[in-house]
């Protein structure tokens, strides 16, 4: 994810989610890069509680993922309220992908609804599609490789949190920019819970 400033930037970060038996793990690297060449911010949060049991991670610019992450919010809070129930994953996962048309951001949302947990990776022309896993970010090669090697159908949730971030991990060895740590959200049916390690080590 990269800081606002005046100059153009690339889409720099890495975000990945799977679905587990237990429930639904994104995480993301916490660097925020001007360009993916400096970097101005060491402690970025890139995945955001948007639904009483779901979380999206951003990508891009931090004001344009902030901007997402509002009016995502606004939507699914307004459609509660109308309705007396939360939206269902494939509702809020298209009206994701609405509000980002037009954009270079890709993110990922993660929830859990009465189908089970899911995961939808949403890009820019407001495609949206439905997986097991996915990653996302200028890493998405890097963290997809590790995603391929060490996901099962099976995995719990506390073995997905490692696998998850074990994905991170590989993407910041080699992408510049992405590192600076590791958030993982834990999304269940009742709650969504985040947290931050310093390294992967602190996550085993």
């Amino acid at each position: 994810m990269e800081t606002e400033d005046m100059t153009v930037h690339k889409t720099g970060t890495t975000t990945v989610g799977l679905v587990t038996t237990g429930g639904v793990v994104l995480a993301a690297d916490r660097r925020a890069s001007l360009g993916g060449r400096f970097v101005s911010n060491k402690q970025s949060q890139k995945i955001e509680h948007v639904h009483p049991s779901a979380a999206v991670t951003m990508s891009g610019s931090v004001g344009g993922g902030q901007a997402f992450i509002r009016r995502l919010r606004s939507e699914a809070d307004l459609y509660e309220v109308r309705r007396g129930e939360p939206m269902s994953m494939e509702a809020l996962a298209r009206t994701a992908g609405h509000l980002i048309r037009g954009t270079a951001s890709m993110p990922l949302l993660g929830g859990v609804d009465e189908e089970g947990p899911r995961v939808f990776e949403i890009d820019g022309a407001g495609g949206v599609l439905e997986d097991t896993y996915a990653a996302s970010g200028s890493g998405t090669s890097l963290a997809t490789g590790a995603l391929e090697r060490l996901y099962h159908e099976d995995l719990t949730l506390s073995e997905g949190v490692s696998v998850a971030a074990s994905a991170v991990d590989s993407a910041m060895e080699r992408d510049t920019a992405s590192g600076n740590g590791i958030t993982v959200a834990r999304i269940t049916a009742e709650d969504v819970t985040m947290e931050s390690y310093d390294s992967l080590t602190e996550v085993h």
